[in-house]
């Protein structure tokens, strides 16, 4: 993956305030049955907020393989990626008008495949939340709106964890397809 400063966790050379380019992030829409997964913020922006969980895209990684990582990072859940919600600029200036942070979001949507939320990464919490209680939370308007065109698209997703391995089988814990000898 790509070189990563030690301090800040950001690409060498790159700042998220007043950068030279756009930093990608994935956020992710994982639906269980009538509830939704969210996450309370530990960085800016946006600290100490529900969001969706997700991050900022690595070097050498696709934005499916970018979701699946985050979700396990910062939820600790198996997900499948059913495909893209919609992409979202994210553009804070400052009082003089410069452009002090820049996102460019690629919310994707994912079904529930097993495990219990646990906050993890620079999450404070994650938990199921009932959809219809979205409004009551303070989401910023873009996010409740990616929300409800994730459950447009893919509403009432039934909660179906993948299938136990069957003991001895020969299929890698990892990814679930058959072992091969090297």
């Amino acid at each position: 993956m790509g070189r990563k400063a030690a301090v800040t966790g950001e690409p060498t050379g790159q700042s998220r305030d007043y950068p030279s380019r756009p930093f990608v992030g994935v956020g992710v829409v994982v639906l269980r049955g009538e509830d939704v997964l969210l996450i309370r913020r530990g960085k800016p922006p946006r600290l100490g907020g529900w969001s969706l969980p997700g991050g900022c895209q690595e070097t050498g990684e696709t934005v499916h393989e970018a979701a699946r990582r985050e979700i396990m990072e910062e939820t600790g859940v198996a997900i499948e990626v059913l495909g893209l919600v919609d992409v979202v600029d994210s553009i804070q200036k400052d009082a003089d008008g410069r452009v002090r942070q820049h996102y460019t979001l690629i919310d994707v949507g994912a079904a529930w495949r097993g495990g219990k939320p646990k906050a993890g990464g620079d999450a404070l919490a994650a938990e199921w939340v009932p959809v219809a209680d979205i409004s009551t939370l303070g989401l910023w308007t873009e996010t409740e709106r990616v929300i409800r065109k994730a459950v447009a698209l893919w509403g009432g997703i039934q909660a179906k964890p993948s299938p136990p391995r069957k003991r001895g089988s020969r299929t890698s814990r990892k990814t679930g397809f058959p072992r091969t000898r090297e």
